[in-house]
């Protein structure tokens, strides 16, 4: 009867440990949610722009909010994200720049994107540039290039903008 008795206070006792553990694991509730979310708010991309200088070619991608991190990586060619298909531009060497989180539309969906879609330049270096792709919180780039870029990016402040120089 004792055996028994202990067999039970000690599945109780499981039990109840149990339950609490699983309520410190159990998922926000959606207002949490919601709030979390209403106070993170994604960068938007809202223009890109490139000019010629003495000694570089510059493109400089302004953003509205916080400055969301950016990755730029040499790439064998340029591809719209999602479909995969070839971008239409000029050139033998593209960088791929890449900033998330980050979004080229507000939350309704509306373009707040101004900037060209797909643009070909004539600079010393700088040969064409395209919006790539604008999806799941990535917002890419390419730009095309006739020789191999030497290329250095940071971001500037005060308007929030990336910037990209391409030596000559």
């Amino acid at each position: 009867m004792i055996h028994v008795r202990l067999r039970q206070s000690v599945a109780l006792a499981t039990g109840a440990l149990l339950a609490a553990c699983l309520s410190f694991a159990a998922p926000a509730s959606a207002s949490t949610l919601t709030a979390a979310k209403a106070q993170v708010q994604t960068p938007l991309v809202v223009n890109a722009r490139w000019a010629g200088h003495p000694t570089y070619d510059r493109i400089v991608i302004d953003l509205q909010g916080s400055g969301p991190a950016v990755t730029v990586t040499p790439v064998p060619q340029l591809v719209y994200d999602g479909s995969g298909k070839p971008v239409p531009l000029p050139g033998k060497h593209f960088l791929e720049i890449r900033l998330h989180p980050a979004a080229a539309h507000d939350d309704a969906g509306r373009n707040v994107y101004q900037g060209p879609k797909l643009q070909k330049i004539n600079l010393s270096k700088l040969k064409g540039i395209a919006l790539t792709g604008d999806y799941e919180g990535y917002v890419t780039f390419g730009a095309a290039f006739d020789t191999l870029p030497y290329y250095r990016a940071f971001p500037l402040h005060s308007p929030e903008r990336f910037v990209v120089d391409i030596a000559h």
